[in-house]
């Protein structure tokens, strides 16, 4: 059963796997920032392949009372590339950010990658962070099959699936996108954004930042988060594999080290919860932030 929830929950960050073609521009930051709003500071991190635009209806909700600061990552969704490791440059500049625009304790919402590069920044850097949320995002992708799995193992594989994507045949891309976006988002609409944003991302950048996440376990690190933390799962795609139950217990494994974490499991929504249950998404995070 664990393999069969492996294989589910890869094909939420795998949806990229084969852009056809490179964004072509100059270097650039990690990311650039959207801000709307005014308020308590908001962040805002979109996943794999993303853009901004994912997260249109949630800052809609919040902009009244939260000054949202939506990311979009570099080489993502027609973004140009940069050299060198997305999140890690990423985290880094994120950190700056936050310092230089004196703000407080911001919350920090991240969907898929997203969310793996919020708990990296709050385990590196405590002190910045106020509020996490995390989207459907695990802190050990690579370890969900093999819980106890080494470093090097986990290497191993994220290099043997970074090197499979490299070689992935672009004549057969539209239909395997399409076909891994149907089972992360309902709405036929909303399929095809993610086919677009996926289409449009460099895919040197989509394959090394695939390599970073499975090859990264966090979990040592999240005993150093000090924000309060809201994880929002879902499970229904993968019925066909495994039971909700053995869904959620992959879940709570993976973040038992987080003292205090609060784990919601999604009955309706696929990956993209923000497309599919906005309101359900919604609902949860105002509860937390009260």
């Amino acid at each position: 059963m664990k393999s069969s929830i492996t294989r589910s929950l890869l094909t939420a960050l795998v949806l990229a796997a084969a852009p056809l073609a490179h964004a072509a521009a100059e270097p650039q930051e990690p990311f650039t920032v959207q801000v709307t709003g005014h308020g308590k500071p908001m962040i805002l991190i979109p996943g794999m392949s993303s853009s901004a635009a994912v997260w249109d209806s949630t800052v809609a909700h919040y902009r009244e009372n939260y000054q949202c600061y939506v990311l979009n990552l570099a080489g993502f969704a027609g973004v140009a590339p940069i050299e060198g490791p997305l999140l890690k440059q990423a985290e880094e500049s994120l950190a700056r950010f936050i310092e230089a625009k004196h703000l407080d304790h911001p919350v920090i919402v991240g969907h898929s990658l997203g969310g793996f590069l919020a708990m990296r920044l709050a385990a590196d850097h405590p002190q910045q962070v106020g509020t996490l949320v995390i989207v459907d995002s695990l802190p050990a992708l690579g370890a969900t099959q093999m819980p106890n799995a080494t470093p090097e193992q986990l290497q191993a594989m994220a290099a043997q699936v970074r090197d499979n994507m490299e070689h992935n045949e672009a004549s057969h891309a539209d239909e395997a996108l399409r076909k891994m976006a149907q089972g992360m988002v309902s709405a036929p609409e909303n399929v095809e954004k993610v086919v677009a944003s996926s289409k449009a991302s460099d895919r040197h950048t989509v394959n090394a930042a695939m390599y970073d996440i499975l090859a990264t376990d966090l979990r040592p690190e999240l005993a150093k988060i000090k924000a309060r933390t809201l994880v929002l799962g879902t499970w229904v795609a993968f019925k066909d594999y495994a039971p909700r139950s053995a869904i959620e217990a992959t879940f709570q494994q993976q973040y038992a080290a987080l003292a205090g974490v609060k784990i919601e499991m999604a009955d309706s929504a696929r990956h993209f919860i923000m497309y599919d249950d906005p309101n359900w998404m919604f609902q949860r995070i105002d509860a937390f932030l009260k």
